[in-house]
């Protein structure tokens, strides 16, 4: 639809029941996956649960295919007007603020448990709690290993933090490594961003196949990470408030890797494609905004949950 006089060509969409569609696949598996949770904490079968989330999940997935696919045509066609690309920046904008708010709350509730809820139960400050309520091995100390009750928790043998500032510890440590790794990878991910701006697409190519390759790298790590917190540190999300913090905070941070990776594949694809030129291809910008994001967010868990 073009609009009169100086002002320029505003495309409007055609009308789509993606939006729809996309919302029943959500709801499948949002509530499928709930009622997995519930039938495990009923000792039931999660056979239908299971499937309705999957199902509900490739539902969503086909539509979302669909509907950036649509996006894509009509950015190639020339429909795409400068207030309409606008609109993409600030959309992906605020979906990043929502995901930092959503890591903050996250982060403040191991402040609050960190700084607050322990020294409480240990005896300290304005609100501290004493007598018949505690067990009488309780220590108030962070990270909190020693719970109540060995039936309703498990307690870990020790904690997924660095013991001792020396080279051979490091060594082993995979978190550092993961750290080491994303940071790299966000300059991998810089460098082909400059690639993309001076017109070098196997600069491209490159840059961005390796940042990928980083990306499957750390989530390989992780699993390591996990694999020895259950079996070496006895660290699981029966483990109390520390298990529970720790397998929350690092879970959803290797999720959003998960699905940063695959947002810089499907960008890897379309540049093999020759989709993206140097003055137009926010596609790419916007995943390597997530893709920094989620640096970002490792720092401060390694910070907060392995060295502090």
């Amino acid at each position: 639809m073009a609009s009169t006089g100086s002002h320029e060509t505003y495309y409007v969409p055609e009308q789509t029941k993606l939006p729809f569609f996309a919302s029943i696949g959500l709801f499948l598996t949002v509530f499928g996956l709930g009622n997995v949770l519930n039938d495990i904490q009923a000792a039931e079968s999660t056979a239908v649960a299971t499937w309705m989330s999957l199902i509900g999940f490739t539902l969503l997935s086909f539509i979302l295919f669909q509907w950036f696919s649509t996006v894509i045509r009509e950015n190639h066609a020339g429909l795409n007007s400068d207030q309409l690309k606008r609109s993409y920046v600030w959309g992906m904008a605020w979906f990043i603020f929502s995901e930092v708010m959503f890591f903050a709350a996250f982060f403040g509730a191991l402040y609050y448990v960190r700084n607050f809820s322990v020294p409480w139960l240990g005896g300290l400050g304005d609100k501290a709690v004493t007598g018949e309520i505690l067990w009488p091995e309780f220590e108030a100390a962070w990270p909190l290993i020693n719970n109540p009750d060995s039936q309703l928790f498990t307690n870990p043998h020790e904690a997924l933090n660095v013991h001792e500032w020396s080279v051979s510890y490091f060594a082993s440590f995979l978190p550092f490594w993961n750290t080491v790794i994303l940071l790299t990878s966000s300059v991998t991910v810089h460098f082909a961003h400059t690639a993309l701006k001076a017109g070098n697409r196997k600069g491209l190519i490159s840059w961005l196949s390796l940042t990928v390759g980083l990306g499957v790298l750390f989530l390989a790590l992780q699993g390591m990470e996990y694999i020895e917190a259950y079996d070496h540190y006895g660290l699981t999300l029966d483990s109390g408030i520390y298990g529970s913090t720790f397998f929350l905070l690092t879970g959803f941070h290797g999720f959003h890797v998960t699905l940063g990776t695959f947002m810089l594949a499907v960008m890897l694809a379309r540049a093999l494609k020759g989709h993206f030129k140097p003055d137009d291809h926010f596609g790419f910008e916007a995943a390597s905004w997530y893709w920094h994001f989620v640096d970002v967010v490792w720092v401060g868990l390694f910070i907060f949950v392995y060295l502090l």
